[in-house]
């Protein structure tokens, strides 16, 4: 028993030292699986990186560059060189094997791509009626660009230079016809301006968008690329508008062509288009400098007119107001969309020099009633026309409302006076003695108050009437003269008001002429009666 259990112990040490080296050999076997499976995939990533399909050798062989097919077969084929070169970088040798095959698809694949752009820019030359060059065709074939850039410099910067040449020749031949086109029609100048510069701004947007996407430029190079397509169109534009402004004298369309300019800018921005800035600065450059001139030179004419030079002089509204109302009044209406202190500057001195002639023409009259009227009438002409198209709150028209009302109160004080101007002579005489506690010197003006009671009793309806013919037959402006009437008649109704204050005071109370006195309330229900209805 003894020998048969030791030799079952040795047997069961060999079993268990066999299962050992059993376990050690399967995790050998283990190991090297997961690394053959290892290397399977990488050499499998590796071999379908390199393989050529015959899918792709046909297409960029035979397929037509406008198919679908050789568009994907040709992103297939710019992915495996750029793999290939990936892999020779690593010193793959296997490399060699499709380095030819890959060179030869590529060749043929630039070949066609080249051949098939350039006929598209060749394409461009037809003429077109519609000045606008389909050049947004070519962004559906935009990857083709992309593939020569990464695989033909040389070819890509080829097309690039045959674009920017056919096309800046395009651009200058078109707008050099539509300009000379345009400028044959009888429109304003502005009116054609801003025809040739949204033609301008359509076509360089579109034209600067076109270049960012297909040529995969951006910043300073798409800035110089546009300007290398666009720039000689762009000079010829300058050179017009320059030739057009040195004699031009039009100051409101040199001022609308300056707000065509800042809106087609702020157009431009909006369509995240920078590349027209340094444009739209050089034609403000122009524009601004010819605008002050002009107006300077407005502003030096009316300065050294002389108002005896101008012939026969009546008290109506001046030619020379009027064009001026019309001038500011549409400068300031352009200027509050966009405002610019220059321009109310120039706009400031322009009005002192109006209103210092239509004081030299004022003095020309002898009476001060005629220098009145012919104050009021301007300055109610000027407001009247600047009130249409400027704010209600512009400085022009609070300048000349406080004129017109200056006047106008001078004015009525002057009509009153040939039949009122006893009785305001001694109203504002007793109302000063009352203030300085003098009141018992009204004692000795019984005769003169008496006089100045009947008289106004007798006399005060057809003094009325005579002076409201007077404003009417003296005013162009009905309602201006109507308003003149009804201060006119307020004032004099407060002057009698005030003509009854005095006559209360005791001194003159007992006066048997108070009698005679016109009843306040019956003032103003027969002076209502000589109200013109406007």
């Amino acid at each position: 028993m003894e020998q048969m259990l030791g030799a079952f112990q040795s047997d069961l040490s060999s079993i268990s030292s066999e299962i050992r080296t059993l376990q050690e050999q399967s995790g050998a076997m283990n190991i090297r699986l997961r690394n053959r499976q290892a290397v399977r995939g990488k050499l499998g990533e590796l071999v379908d990186g390199l393989v050529v399909p015959s899918a792709l050798v046909t297409a960029i062989l035979e397929a037509p560059v406008t198919e679908p097919r050789f568009l994907e077969q040709l992103q297939e084929l710019d992915a495996k060189a750029a793999a290939v070169r990936e892999q020779e970088a690593r010193g793959t040798a296997a490399c060699a094997d499709v380095r030819g095959v890959l060179d030869r698809l590529r060749i043929k694949a630039v070949t066609k791509i080249r051949e098939f752009i350039l006929q598209k820019i060749y394409s461009f030359r037809k003429p077109m009626t519609n000045y606008q060059i389909p050049q947004t065709a070519l962004l559906k074939y935009r990857f083709f660009y992309q593939f020569l850039l990464g695989n033909e410099r040389a070819t890509a910067k080829e097309i690039r230079d045959e674009y920017v040449e056919t096309l800046s020749k395009i651009y200058l031949s078109y707008y050099r016809s539509y300009l000379g086109r345009l400028m044959k029609v009888q429109y304003p100048f502005e009116a054609l301006f801003r025809s040739q510069h949204y033609a301008l701004l359509d076509n360089s947007c579109r034209e600067y968008l076109f270049i960012c996407e297909f040529f995969v430029v951006s910043g300073s190079a798409a800035h110089d690329l546009f300007h290398a397509v666009m720039g000689r169109t762009l000079n010829m534009t300058l050179k017009h508008l320059e030739s057009y402004l040195t004699d031009c004298y039009d100051a409101i369309a040199v001022f609308l062509c300056i707000h065509i300019v800042l809106r087609f800018r702020n157009i431009a921005a909006k369509r995240d288009v920078p590349a027209l800035d340094r444009y739209w600065e050089q034609v403000l450059t122009l524009l601004w400098p010819r605008f002050e001139l002009i107006l300077e030179m407005n502003v030096q004419s009316v300065r050294s007119t002389d108002p005896q030079r101008l012939g026969g002089l009546d008290t109506r509204p001046h030619y020379i107001t009027r064009r001026y109302a019309e001038f500011s009044s549409a400068l300031v209406s352009i200027n509050q969309t966009i405002p610019n202190e220059r321009t109310m500057q120039l706009l400031g001195q322009l009005q002192v020099e109006v209103e210092n002639f239509v004081l030299r023409v004022a003095a020309e009259f002898s009476s001060r009633k005629e220098q009145l009227v012919f104050l009021i009438n301007n300055y109610d002409m000027m407001l009247g026309v600047l009130m249409e198209r400027a704010a209600d709150d512009s400085k022009e028209v609070e300048s000349f409302q406080q004129l017109l009302n200056a006047r106008t109160q001078e004015f009525i004080e002057e009509l009153l006076s040939p039949p009122f101007g006893g009785l305001v002579a001694f109203v504002k005489e007793a109302e000063a003695l009352i203030e300085r506690g003098q009141a018992e010197r009204l004692r000795g003006e019984e005769a003169r108050v008496t006089q100045l009671i009947r008289g106004f009793g007798s006399s005060w309806k057809s003094s009325v009437e005579s002076l409201s013919q007077d404003v009417m037959r003296s005013f162009t402006n009905f309602k201006n003269g109507t308003s003149i009437i009804q201060g006119a008649l307020t004032q004099l109704i407060q002057l009698y008001h005030r003509f009854h204050r005095v006559l209360s005071q005791p001194q003159l109370r007992a006066l048997p002429a108070r009698a005679e006195l016109i009843n306040i309330h019956h003032l103003m229900v027969e002076l209502k009666k000589h109200k013109p209805n406007f």
